[in-house]
């Protein structure tokens, strides 16, 4: 029997693991700080209802198809901010929520790019700019605690559409913003070039005069507005005017997370509408996030090796654990533990034998310097 993993999934082991459990301790301890509530949906949904009314949204056409035993149409999630059509009826309104989980996506696979992927995603359901402002603040705090160095930089959809009329440019208005919004990567010629064919050539060179031409326009409004609001919270963002994000998708604000030292886009957000309503949202990346996150934690684990004394071994461990310590019971030769020790990275052995029974003190060896030293438990 074949147990390769499947091109575009991954497992995760050991250090890697602990260190994606301690990110996730991270983001749901700022989440819920901020006032989020869990929830937990299903992985698998109708077709229908998953494709929703993105068809414009190249992840829906990259949604993984199922048929059950009643030759159902089903397909698994591709994000999470479908559902909220479904868990936010009849909520009080703001509806603040946070998920945590795979997604899948049918598309090619590469070293970074995987098929199954964590997200961690915000939401608040009847959301304002003032909200908008408190999930830039809950980011900003996620990253610092994480080490990662970020810049948040932001646009809004509505000032676009309305720099879009002014120039009248009303044909093709998706492929000159799927064109504007390559323009960290392609960069200024290509995109320039490109825009002239679609008949924008105006547009790069209308937004970078900035305030001085955008300002006419009353969405600026909520650009000014955004800012003040993050500066209370004492967070700079950048405003990028060329930043656009899924097509189909964002109303007003968008967001991307650059980091200092990264050139890729670490993660996004914006705002959008959901059954008629004003929603703003941010997805974290835990894959993405496990690649730079810079976390430092230390696991105070205990192996109790057990030399023939399995009854005082256990109570050994009991103690430790009610004490809060993370304890294994190793039942073999001292050899064998100290092995054991090392692959799992235990920082702590302590041997129960004979004579630490009869005198009730026990040897701790301490595996990064091969000390030891003695440790009573009552």
């Amino acid at each position: 029997m074949k147990t390769d993993l499947v091109k575009g999934f991954k497992d995760y082991t050991g250090e890697e693991a602990l260190k994606r459990a301690e990110i996730r301790k991270i983001l749901v301890g700022t989440f819920e700080r901020y006032g989020f509530e869990p929830a937990e949906t299903p992985v698998i949904e109708s077709e229908e209802f998953v494709k929703g009314n993105n068809n414009r949204d190249e992840a829906v056409s990259d949604i993984y198809k199922l048929r059950d035993k009643g030759k159902r149409r089903l397909a698994l999630r591709y994000e999470f901010t479908f559902q909220l059509k479904r868990i936010a009826k009849n909520k009080k309104l703001p509806f603040k929520r946070y998920e945590i989980g795979p997604v899948f996506r049918d598309e090619p696979a590469s070293v970074n790019r995987f098929r199954q992927f964590n997200q961690c995603d915000v939401d608040v359901v009847g959301s304002t700019i003032k909200d908008e402002a408190e999930v830039l603040a809950l980011t900003k705090e996620v990253f610092d605690r994480l080490g990662i160095k970020i810049d948040i930089l932001f646009s809004n959809r509505k000032l676009l559409n309305d720099v879009l009329d002014d120039l009248k440019i009303l044909k093709n208005r998706d492929k000159v913003l799927r064109e504007l919004d390559k323009l960290d990567k392609q960069g200024l010629k290509r995109t320039q070039m490109a825009l002239r064919r679609l008949g924008a050539g105006k547009l790069l060179e209308s937004i970078s005069q900035g305030e001085e031409y955008l300002v006419k326009f009353n969405s600026y409004r909520e650009i000014i507005s955004l800012k003040e609001y993050c500066k209370l919270y004492g967070v700079d963002i950048l405003f990028s005017p060329t930043i656009v994000r899924g097509l189909s998708y964002y109303t007003g604000s968008v967001f991307e997370i650059k980091g200092k030292n990264v050139k890729e886009t670490i993660c996004a957000g914006g705002s959008y509408e959901i059954e008629g309503k004003n929603a703003t949202g941010f997805s974290f990346g835990l894959d993405r996030i496990s690649q730079l996150a810079d976390i430092k934690f230390e696991r105070e684990k205990f192996l109790v090796v057990s030399l023939e004394q399995d009854e005082e071994a256990i109570k050994v461990v009991r103690i430790l654990r009610k004490q809060g310590k993370n304890a294994s019971i190793f039942y073999g030769k001292p050899s064998k533990a100290l092995e054991f020790a090392n692959s799992y990275n235990y920082g702590n052995v302590i041997f129960v034998g004979e004579k630490e029974v009869r005198a009730k003190r026990y040897k701790v060896k301490e595996m990064s310097s091969g000390k030891e030293k003695g440790l009573k438990l009552r």
